[in-house]
């Protein structure tokens, strides 16, 4: 099927995308301005242009299909290709250098960003925007087209990405260099039985893996400082106020 050729609009597509976003039709109305009736409309007029179904209909609710994750994909894809072209193509005519925008947590601001950023500008004209977040709000920036590529970590959505690996990490404790950890060359979860613990606030995913790893070996955290920026626990722990696991 020739697609260019048929009545396939770009307007359905991201209403489409919209919808799966909003996780309903009345959020994906109220965030595109447009009426619930509208956004409905679309979405059938693309699945009848596809002749695909791609959503599961019950009483006021739709519920998207295996087909509406896959199609989501291409379409993040296409839909975000558009618009750096048109970024691209109003650069050009303005004589403007393109940039480049690059999504990662703050804490590879430090080393790897500057790297990065050191052989984009060996080997190009253009210039970088760095957007930091959690690792959730990596993959939203990247989404909505606000970045170009974006580091993050696993388990990432095949349907909604594409990626490759840069690196690997271990966890590392953070203790006073007067504490009883020094003394040993690993620290294992069950060690930190009755410590007082420095961690990252729970909206970042290193705070679930934390207290997991604690509670699957019998250890029930305690939690004395919760901080919200990678870093800051450096801060507390040289205070004696607890070990971290970063």
């Amino acid at each position: 099927m020739e697609l260019l050729q048929s009545d396939l609009k770009l307007r359905q597509l991201k209403v489409f995308r919209e919808v799966l976003r909003a996780g309903s039709t009345r959020r994906a109305a109220a965030a595109l301005g447009i009426s619930q009736p509208a956004v409905s409309q679309h979405v059938k007029q693309l699945e009848t242009t596809l002749g695909i179904t791609l959503f599961k209909r019950s009483a006021n609710r739709i519920v998207p299909l295996q087909e509406a994750w896959e199609l989501l994909r291409n379409v993040e894809l296409a839909l975000t290709s558009l618009d750096r072209l048109e970024a691209s193509i109003f650069a050009m005519k303005n004589e403007e250098k393109q940039r480049i925008a690059i999504a990662a947590p703050s804490v590879f601001g430090f080393v790897t960003l500057p790297n990065v950023v050191a052989i984009i500008h060996a080997k190009t004209a253009s210039n970088v925007r760095s957007i930091s977040g959690s690792y959730d709000q990596i993959g939203e920036h990247i989404l909505a087209g606000r970045a170009d590529l974006g580091i993050s970590r696993l388990p990432l959505d095949p349907r909604l990405f594409e990626w490759a690996p840069l690196g690997s990490a271990r966890n590392v404790c953070i203790f006073h260099p007067d504490h009883r950890f020094s003394q040993q060359t690993c620290i294992q979860a069950h060690d930190l039985a009755g410590e007082t613990i420095v961690d990252i606030d729970p909206q970042f995913a290193a705070h679930q893996m934390n207290f997991n790893a604690l509670r699957f070996a019998g250890v029930e955290p305690n939690i004395l400082v919760e901080f919200d920026c990678n870093g800051h626990e450096a801060g507390y722990v040289s205070a004696g106020l607890g070990i971290s696991i970063t």
